[in-house]
């Protein structure tokens, strides 16, 4: 996209209110045109014709077609890239099953500060959304060859494997987990995300993997067949107590630009577990957990990145790859599977 270009956004929303805030919020970017707004799908579908927006942004809860549903047929037809806003995490994770690239929570409006920081964070997904990779193609059923059938036997070389993940780091991570068995070492992840969306999200992978999936906690013991995904705004590092991995959880300021912050992670990995660990980046805006990866490599862990083609936003694995941070780039699909053969080695 030129350096001139503003990108073109309809804002589809069936609360008139929302489509104003969102309308004049939004026109306060620069690098944003709002060429229309839509109550509903079905006047969507005419906007979108007539008008060729760049990014749509999407309501779920909607009258005579409900989101999700409109999501459904508008990557069918039509592939474009989508950042829903709602409150209801639920619709969210479906949302981005269906195609969507991200979302924004809809937030409780108590101050002008809240409405301010809700429009940054609009704005912020928005322009992600408008580089993203739109020929991802549906999410598929784990294919027979993918099904976790392996017994690991427990590794001596790997106690623990962290994973970190941004912008269509939600679909990126089931893809992963889901191919891993219960006899995996311990992972941490980081996926960015807001507070509540992570208990939700962890629960929905808990319910869709072989491995026990949770939120984490300080003290979470990290062990075999369990998943802990760092909850929103807290960072997450691991401990060692005796021959234990433990989890902290902390409140802090953003790093490189996030809380939870990959690099935070990571960084407390190759301290703290060195070269029995395994580290991993996914598809994600930005630069995040590339300093913390190439820090677990150079303290002996092995490191896999996510290739540009199969990412949603080739940011986060770009940066490790051009620093020499990860060992081995593949295909998402592949990931899992050379993790497993990693393990076994």
């Amino acid at each position: 996209m030129g350096s001139q270009r503003r990108v073109k956004v309809l804002i589809i929303d069936d609360s008139l209110v929302s489509r104003e805030v969102l309308r004049k919020g939004l026109a306060r970017d620069i690098r944003l045109e709002v060429v229309g707004v839509a109550g509903d799908p079905y006047e969507a579908v005419d906007k979108i014709e007539e008008l060729d927006p760049d990014v749509l942004t999407l309501d779920i809860n909607m009258p005579r077609m409900d989101g999700i549903t409109f999501l459904k047929k508008l990557m069918g037809q039509h592939p474009m890239p989508v950042v829903v806003i709602s409150s209801s995490a639920n619709s969210v994770f479906e949302a981005i099953e269906s195609g969507a690239v991200d979302f924004v929570a809809k937030p409780e409006i108590h101050t002008p500060g809240d409405l301010d920081e809700f429009l940054i964070e609009v704005i912020k997904k928005i322009k992600i959304a408008s580089v993203a990779m739109m020929k991802r193609s549906m999410p598929s059923e784990v294919s027979e060859e993918n099904k976790p059938k392996q017994t690991l036997v427990p590794s001596r070389e790997v106690d623990l494997i962290a994973i970190g993940a941004s912008t269509g780091g939600t679909d990126a991570l089931l893809t992963v987990l889901k191919t891993l068995p219960v006899t995996t070492p311990g992972i941490v992840i980081v996926q960015h995300m807001p507070p509540v969306f992570t208990r939700m999200y962890a629960e929905r992978l808990n319910s869709q993997c072989q491995l026990q999936v949770k939120e984490a906690a300080t003290g979470d013991v990290v062990s075999e067949g369990m998943a802990f995904i760092a909850p929103g705004d807290l960072h997450m590092k691991v401990v060692k107590e005796g021959s234990r991995y433990l989890i902290r959880c902390y409140p802090g300021e953003k790093v490189s630009g996030h809380c939870p912050s990959v690099d935070v992670l990571f960084q407390s990995v190759a301290d703290k577990v060195a070269r029995k660990a395994v580290g991993i980046i996914l598809t994600g805006m930005g630069s995040d957990g590339a300093k913390g990866l190439l820090s677990m490599r150079k303290n002996g862990a092995y490191t896999f990145g996510q290739n540009k083609d199969s990412c949603v936003v080739y940011g986060m694995p770009m940066v490790a790859y051009n620093m020499g941070a990860v060992v081995r780039q593949l295909p998402l699909d592949r990931i899992g599977t050379e993790l497993i053969r990693h393990l076994q080695n």
